[in-house]
Formats: C-alpha cells, sequence, structure tokens
C-alpha cells in the first residue's frame, strides 16, 4: 500500500511536514509512505495553463493517481487552509471528472502553534475533499501548541492524541483496502 502525504506547510521546520515523516514508524508493514515535497513550486492556478500543465502541478496530479490513499497535515491561517495548499487542490480539482482525488481514500490532521490544533482548516480541508470527490475519513486530529505537544520522534506526546492518530490511519488504510466481492 501506497500513501502520499502532503503537508500544507511551506516552512522549513513544519511541524506538519516533521508530523508526516514521523508517522513511518506507525504504518504496517508492506505500507510506504512517502511526503510530496514540490508544493511550493506550484503556480497559481489559471484555467488558461489546465492543456499544459506546470511540471510541479503534473508531479502532484501523478503522485496522486499512484498513491492509494493520500494523507494531508496542514496549519490554520487566518482560520482557514493555508493558500498554497489550497491552490494545489484547485489544480488537482480540474478537470473535475479526470481528478486523481475523485474517489481516492483522503485523510486530513493539523498541528499548530495556536491553541485550537488547525480544527478549522481541517473542517475547511475535508470539505474541499469532499467537494473534489475524494473519500475522506470523517476524523481530525488537531494538536494545538506543536512546538510543545510533539516529542522529538515528531509525534504528539499525548496518548489520547496518539490513539486518535493512529485511529485516523487505521481508518484511511481500511478505507483503501480494495473491495471483496461475494462469489
Amino acid at each position: 500500500m501506497f500513501v502520499l502525504a502532503i503537508s500544507g506547510s511551506l516552512r522549513g521546520g513544519s511541524h506538519n511536514t516533521r508530523l508526516l515523516r514521523a508517522m513511518r514508524g506507525l504504518l504496517p508493514a508492506g505500507t510506504e509512505l512517502e511526503v510530496f515535497s514540490r508544493l511550493a513550486e506550484i503556480p497559481p492556478y489559471s484555467e488558461d495553463e489546465e492543456d499544459a500543465l506546470p511540471p510541479a502541478v503534473a508531479a502532484l496530479k501523478a503522485a496522486i493517481a499512484g498513491a492509494d490513499a493520500v494523507l494531508i497535515a496542514t496549519p490554520e491561517y487566518n482560520g482557514s487552509i493555508p493558500g498554497q495548499l489550497k491552490n494545489a487542490l484547485d489544480w488537482v480539482s480540474r478537470p473535475p471528472a479526470a481528478s486523481p482525488l475523485r474517489g481516492k481514500p483522503a485523510a486530513v490532521m493539523g498541528a499548530s502553534t495556536g491553541l485550537f490544533g488547525a480544527v478549522w482548516a481541517q473542517a475547511e480541508l475535508r470539505k474541499v475533499l469532499r467537494t473534489i470527490g475524494a473519500r475522506v475519513v470523517d476524523l481530525e486530529l488537531p494538536i494545538p501548541q506543536a512546538q510543545e505537544t510533539l516529542g522529538d520522534d515528531g509525534l504528539p506526546r499525548d496518548r489520547a492524541a496518539r490513539e486518535q492518530l493512529e485511529a485516523i490511519v487505521s481508518a484511511l488504510l481500511e478505507l483503501a483496502q480494495p473491495v471483496q466481492l461475494a462469489a
């Protein structure tokens, strides 16, 4: 199983990117997780450029298409999704019928330095993903004050938060399993 992880933060020392990388240790044997690293290269969305995709957009669409599931960790900026992440999803959503996110299992979590752990950004992001057509896990993981609540390993120190993280991963991987048809 292959999980594509996307961090909504462009910052070098991003708590969300660190969280996603640390999650590799939580995955069952045979499951790979790769963090998409080209978000900053994606230009502003323009319908005029849909026929000649910029290279970073083409790379993101191909990475999503090749993944069994998508996991996004995002900070919250002004009560919503960071602009660069929303912009990337706008690119990926076009054309709607051919979006690699259509039908793709997806999950969202968020770490922030504020007191609310990016809960509004997570809600907005789940809405955007559903609108695009992804099959979204309806769980959230708010990680407030991430500079203090994430351990040296990049994972939440709090037991309840770790359990919620494991529940999200489990739900995402279950959603990504092929459907078994009765004989």
